[in-house]
């Protein structure tokens, strides 16, 4: 590699440590990361150590050894997790010091074991993972999920490139989502932020009781829970200082009322989910409840995913993004949830934010379901949006107000 990228590899890390993580002196920090990423990691580790990290504990998992596990282990053995994952994050999670996971898997990892097997395995490890990712959704502590290339995913989104240019090309796209290539990344980072939170303020000046979709193939009324918040930005932990939580962000999302969503929605990116890639799909809902789903492809993924609870039948988050963000400009399929999300407007299946209610991180579980917020081991984002979606505000006297049009944003923000 050049001695440019090492620069930008560097400024990368450097964004994850201080403007992502906002990371505390006195904390630990926790990576979950693959082994093509170590090259980020040490980098990350340096500057964590120069922010005053305590300790840096990193976990190192593998493609091959998950797909060799599928291959050959024993086929009732799949309901049990690694005890070292579950114990580190759960620890962390507990001391409230800094996590951040690296993603950048093989979107097909999977695509050749058996559905029900891969439902089952996802499952248990949510389910022993349950304390800190409940934490981290109500922001009890900094977190940050981040993008770095592997082979696999460079060949998915490249692949009409050489072998050769793949990843350096996925690097390119992920520095220049990630604003790591502006002559001041901090600073472009903090003016996108500003940005984000001016946005967040119109829509909660607003206060819409619901949202409509309307596209080819999309017909969808999002009730919004009573007392919902918009999020967009920068987020504060339990103590007190700011974070990111995904770089890239572009997004603005609150919360969906679990029994006020009805109407058709289709899928405008392909979804990499479970291992696989759906291509397309559409879900039909009454009531708030998925009634009927059907996928272009895999539909065995698509009906596993669904069958994992009953809160996985219904949405968790409703987030805007314009068409102009710099992720849908690019025009890249990355087949990866983390920047995809960042290109669409998008819903997601499962589990709410409870920050995306007001007052919510403090309410107890019951509290929140009385408001509308849905619960579940899963969360799943799906991409809605394009050039062609319109989505209007609806007021609580059926009154409607343009939000986007032609997937642009149609009103000013609040200066």
């Amino acid at each position: 590699m050049s001695n440019s990228f090492e620069i930008l590899l560097d400024r990368y890390a450097e964004l994850i440590v201080r403007v992502g993580l906002n990371l505390q002196a006195g904390q630990a920090l926790f990576v979950d990361a693959f082994l093509e990423s170590a090259p980020l990691v040490r980098l990350v580790a340096k500057h964590a150590y120069l922010c005053g990290a305590r300790l840096v504990e990193v976990l190192w998992n593998d493609d091959a050894l998950t797909r060799i596990r599928f291959q050959y282990a024993p086929r009732d053995s799949f309901s049990e997790t690694p005890i070292g994952f579950v114990a580190a994050i759960n620890h962390y999670a507990t001391q409230r010091d800094a996590y951040l996971s690296i993603t950048g898997k093989d979107p097909d990892l999977l695509r050749e074991q058996e559905p029900a097997l891969v439902a089952l395995y996802q499952k248990a490890l949510a389910e022993k993972a349950r304390p800190s990712s409940e934490s981290a959704m109500r922001d009890a502590f900094n977190w940050l999920v981040v993008g770095a290339p592997s082979p696999k995913w460079a060949a998915r989104v490249f692949p009409n490139a050489a072998a050769s240019a793949q990843v350096t090309l996925l690097w390119n796209a992920i520095f220049s989502a990630c604003r790591v290539d502006e002559p001041d990344p901090l600073a472009a980072w903090e003016r996108h932020a500003r940005e984000l939170a001016l946005r967040r303020d119109a829509l909660n000046e607003k206060h819409f009781a619901a949202l409509h979709f309307s596209a080819p193939e999309t017909d969808l009324f999002v009730g919004l829970a009573d007392e919902h918040e918009w999020v967009g930005g920068a987020s504060p932990a339990e103590r007190g200082f700011l974070f990111m939580g995904n770089m890239p962000t572009e997004e603005v999302f609150t919360m969906p009322h679990r029994a006020r969503v009805d109407g058709k929605v289709t899928s405008t990116f392909p979804l990499s989910a479970r291992g696989r890639v759906i291509e397309k799909f559409s879900l039909t809902f009454e009531q708030g409840r998925v009634t009927h789903a059907v996928a272009s492809n895999d539909q065995p993924v698509l009906d596993e995913f669904l069958a994992t609870d009953e809160g996985a039948l219904h949405l968790g988050e409703v987030a805007l993004v314009p068409h102009t963000s710099p992720l849908a400009q690019a025009g890249i399929l990355f087949y990866n949830g983390l920047f995809d999300e960042n290109a669409a407007s998008h819903l997601a299946l499962g589990k709410s934010y409870p920050t995306s209610l007001r007052g919510g991180s403090q309410m107890s579980a019951a509290e929140l379901a009385a408001r509308g917020a849905n619960d579940s081991l899963v969360h799943l984002d799906f991409m809605i949006g394009s050039n062609e979606m319109n989505v209007d505000g609806m007021n609580a006297d059926g009154t409607r107000e343009a939000v986007m049009r032609q997937g642009e944003w149609a009103f000013d923000m609040m200066q």
